[in-house]
């Protein structure tokens, strides 16, 4: 058996997404997201250039000599662009293995941990009272854990929340748009959002507050201090975290959990987050972390210190990446929480998936072969590609500041 034929499928239900699709020799097909939100056509573009011309004559069943080639056999190694692309042959070659085997990935990697996977979902509101509704909303549908942004008085445009209540799109088409931002009045609106929160839902349900790099090490460390009396379940992303060691300073100061790592690329991003346990769970995606077969290697490490997973979820990673997390997270045993922002129904019907929502876990039926998705290529074909970007963030004073 020999890989014979790999292809990209770009498509935009709503937003982009990039698909690889690797055929056999035999006929057997696997699909893997290759997805990088604003930075789509420079994944295919190296798919297409320089790494299919690679790969055709091989055994797809050589994953991890596949991996071990694209990643030690290049000299430019790691990078988002890279490394997606090197995920998206990865997960596409797992759901061949699967469908040779006439198993599901997860008891390929070694059967199931568990029965669903706990999902947090995102309520956003444009003021409190929005929030707290939105928040309500989702205990109502049955989640577990929320995630919970608000918007800030003073500032036009905050990160997580939409111009409406309910689903939040942060790409926009077109160029990247310009959002103002100031540290000070977020980290006075925050605590009191919290505060509110809990006096509403009670202290059962899992509260999730994503910061989103805009903070120093110290002004984190103050606002998990203060976020404390409200037992978040974790404050994501509380700063840039190219400086590993910046997380010192905030354990230093706070208790609350602290989750990293949807921008990771590699076990060196977050090597000395985990051995040194300046997080409590980290948030790598394996469309952006080399796949099933790397992002094995990062949650086993993380295992050693006691470090659990919270994947990143939202609606940049296609309902291929999605099915994988699922297959991954059924199979980790230290799996902590999956993030999920539903897709579309367009989106939906472009990639017919196996897993589903009930009762606030994401669940797949028993032994759907491979990773359980498929593309439906006559309608994605119907929805071209569109520039789309994230916004950018500007101080008062006109300073980038981070994204």
């Amino acid at each position: 058996m020999k890989i014979e034929r790999l292809q990209t499928i770009v498509t935009c239900p709503g937003r982009n997404f990039v698909t690889v699709k690797i055929t056999t020799s035999d006929g057997v097909h696997g699909l893997g997201d290759a997805t990088l939100n604003g930075r789509e056509l420079a994944v295919r573009a190296y798919l297409e250039e320089h790494v299919f011309p690679c790969l055709v004559g091989r055994d797809p069943r050589d994953i991890e000599d596949i991996w071990q080639y694209l990643y030690r056999g290049a000299y430019w190694r790691r990078g988002p662009v890279t490394m997606t692309a090197i995920a998206a042959i990865d997960m596409a070659l797992w759901d061949i293995l699967g469908k040779l085997a006439g198993m599901p990935v997860y008891r390929l990697l070694g059967g199931r941990s568990r029965a669903g996977l706990m999902v947090y979902g995102h309520a956003n509101g444009r003021d409190h009272e929005e929030a707290v509704d939105e928040v309500r909303r989702h205990v109502e549908a049955g989640y577990q854990a929320v995630r919970v942004q608000s918007g800030v008085p003073g500032l036009d445009k905050v990160y997580g929340v939409g111009p409406a209540a309910g689903f939040y799109e942060p790409a926009q088409k077109g160029l990247p748009p310009e959002e103002r931002w100031d540290t000070a009045l977020y980290l006075r609106h925050t605590p009191e959002l919290f505060r509110k929160v809990r006096e509403a839902v009670g202290p059962d349900v899992h509260l999730l507050h994503d910061a989103h790099h805009r903070l120093t090490p110290i002004e984190a460390g103050r606002l998990g201090k203060d976020l404390e009396p409200y037992r978040l379940f974790w404050l994501e992303d509380p700063t840039p975290a190219e400086n590993q060691e910046s997380f010192r300073l905030i354990r230093q100061h706070t208790t609350t959990p602290l989750a990293v790592g949807e921008v990771f690329n590699s076990v060196w991003d977050c090597k000395d987050l985990i051995r040194e346990q300046l997080i409590d769970y980290i948030r790598s995606t394996l469309v952006h972390a080399g796949g099933i077969t790397h992002l094995r290697r990062i949650a086993d490490y993380a295992a050693l210190y006691q470090v659990r997973t919270g994947f990143h979820g939202a609606t940049d990673l296609s309902p291929v990446c999605m099915a994988a997390a699922v297959n991954f997270g059924l199979w980790a045993p230290n799996f902590g929480i999956q993030e999920l922002m539903p897709h579309s129904a367009l989106t939906d019907a472009v990639f017919p998936h196996a897993y589903r929502f009930d009762k606030g876990f994401l669940v797949m039926d028993d032994e759907v072969p491979g990773l359980g998705v498929e593309i439906d290529e006559a309608l994605a074909a119907q929805h071209p590609y569109e520039r789309a970007y994230l916004p950018v963030a500007r101080l008062r004073d006109g300073a980038m500041w981070n994204w």
